[in-house]
């Protein structure tokens, strides 16, 4: 792709339609040039959201988690694969482009969060920090919603867990360290292959694998647990290099390790597919072949139990694989501790933990 194509790192290939819209388009020849691109302008716009409630709560038994804290919606990091994609459309815009063009920012999730964690009821369980999309994605920078919710959380002493494939994260480290140190903090970095070339393409917008690297070794030098987290998979394009990644985390310090298999919810299976005509034309029907092969014969499979990990021979080879290279380099070798709930604190109303 050329780059004065306005597409030009993204990682939608269009605007496909939300399914919740409520005009449906369509393409219609008129004669002049059917195959016309859209050439419309991508500049990344923030739209301030005030948000009613922070924590979302789910009882999902893939997940490790009951509690999670969402600073934004969309994100720029633009990652082809991500299943937040369709949740754009109960925005009525596009899983697509508008998914990584339009984002949102919950100003005041520090706020709605201390309210929250204030209430007489409230039972402290780990929160997860940016589990729909990614809370250190370029615009934290400006908006700075994440640090302002770690600053609640480590005033509270409440434990607080965080995937991230941005380098961004290292800027909390006077947070995060202390919070890691007490059992209050830890962190993982999605790092789905070390080719560069293919990360670029599957990524756009995230720090390079060898950065992400950088970020794991440092993060676990400064007394926060770091593991690694191979996602998302993609069968045939990435799950090749699944040993090469765990070597590298190891050699960074990780001591735990997991994976996620690409699913394909709702829209995402159709930008996808757009996506590995663009990039990998040849090879696409053998990705979507084994796509299938994971899921029972469909392209997506959205079930508890095995929609993380896929079904069938070559989900169980992944599985083998992955095991085998986790023992090889000493990962996974026993399961880490819980996070430290019993630390907890409500805030005051004033802002400030009383002393007494």
């Amino acid at each position: 792709m050329q780059k004065d194509d306005p597409r030009y790192l993204r990682g939608a290939r269009s605007f496909v339609q939300g399914r919740f819209e409520s005009v449906a388009r369509e393409v219609f020849d008129d004669g002049w040039t059917p195959d016309e691109p859209d050439t419309r302008e991508l500049k990344t716009s923030v739209t301030i959201e005030s948000a009613r409630s922070i924590i979302s709560h789910n009882d999902s038994p893939d997940v490790g988690f009951s509690q999670s804290i969402n600073p934004y919606r969309g994100c720029e990091h633009g990652c082809i694969y991500c299943y937040a994609r369709p949740s754009h459309a109960y925005l009525e815009l596009s899983p697509g482009l508008d998914f990584e063009t339009r984002l949102f920012a919950k100003t005041n999730a520090a706020e709605r969060l201390r309210e929250e964690l204030a209430k007489p009821g409230y039972q402290p369980s780990t929160i997860a920090l940016g589990a729909n999309t990614d809370c250190y994605q370029p615009i934290e920078r400006k908006y700075r919603i994440t640090r302002q919710i770690l600053e609640v959380l480590a005033e509270c002493e409440h434990p607080v867990s965080i995937v991230t494939k941005s380098a961004l994260i290292e800027r909390d480290l006077d947070l995060l360290g202390p919070m890691g140190r007490k059992h209050l903090a830890r962190v993982f970095v999605s790092i789905g292959t070390l080719d560069r070339e293919l990360a670029r393409k599957l990524e756009p917008r995230a720090a390079t694998p060898q950065r992400r690297l950088d970020v794991v070794r440092k993060l676990n030098e400064n007394g926060v647990p770091c593991g690694v987290m191979i996602a998302a998979l993609v069968p045939a394009l990435n799950d090749k290099t699944m040993e090469h990644v765990l070597e590298a985390a190891a050699a960074a310090g990780a001591k735990e390790a997991a994976y996620v298999v690409m699913r394909l919810p709702h829209e995402l299976k159709t930008l996808f597919k757009e996506w590995l005509a663009e990039h990998y034309p040849r090879r696409a029907e053998h990705v979507m072949s084994i796509v299938r092969q994971l899921r029972g014969g469909k392209e997506n499979d959205p079930n508890f139990g095995t929609r993380m990990s896929g079904t069938g021979n070559y989900a169980e080879l992944m599985e083998k694989r992955f095991d085998i290279a986790c023992r090889k380099h000493g990962i996974n070798r026993r399961k880490a501790p819980d996070l430290d709930c019993s630390r907890f604190r409500p805030p005051s109303p004033g802002g400030q933990l009383s002393l007494l």
